[in-house]
């Protein structure tokens, strides 16, 4: 059984983590994420540090545990730091150009995909094939690559499409004569 929830999870400076009744919000320079605590946790925050106990020795209370501690790191990791996602665009004549709040996608379709960026989310285009998402939230930055991904995912023969910065294609070999 894991234990990653005995470790407390330590708030930078420049981050204020407080805690009313079952709900977490913590603040930093990126933004402000919030988290409702489950009755299945014990939660405290004090000296810098946030903790997390668990309430009982139940199933949904140990897997509660580790879960808690880990979407609290991740939200005073995302305010402080952030989360950034990079995809990468293969392919003859596909594009993508971000303009405020909108990203157009020129994906080889009849038409051009528009992707209305939601709130919270920043997405830049360094260059017409690269599309890099920040923001404070892991989940939505996550959320938000998958869906342009889905767009036109890599496709096995030649590798055109929308892919992850790290993600590697496993290629197939083509027709034989």
């Amino acid at each position: 059984m894991s234990r990653v929830g005995k470790n407390p999870v330590t708030i930078p400076t420049g981050v204020t983590a407080t805690l009313a009744g079952s709900l977490l919000t913590v603040k930093g320079k990126l933004g402000e994420l919030k988290l409702a605590i489950t009755n299945d946790v014990q939660a405290e925050v004090k000296d810098g540090k946030f903790f997390v106990k668990n309430a009982n020795n139940s199933k949904r209370s140990r897997a509660q545990w580790g879960t808690t501690r880990a979407l609290v790191n991740n939200m005073v990791k995302g305010v402080s730091q952030g989360y950034n996602k990079t995809l990468d665009i293969n392919g003859v004549g596909l594009k993508a150009a971000a303009q405020g709040k909108k990203l157009t996608l020129n994906l080889g379709f009849s038409h051009d995909v528009t992707y209305a960026v939601p709130d919270g989310i920043d997405i830049k285009t360094p260059t017409p094939t690269q599309i890099i998402i920040s923001g404070a939230d892991r989940q939505r930055v996550g959320q938000v690559a998958a869906e342009i991904r889905a767009h036109k995912g890599p496709e096995p023969y030649k590798g055109k499409g929308i892919k992850y910065n790290d993600e590697t294609i496993l290629r197939k070999e083509g027709k034989k004569k």
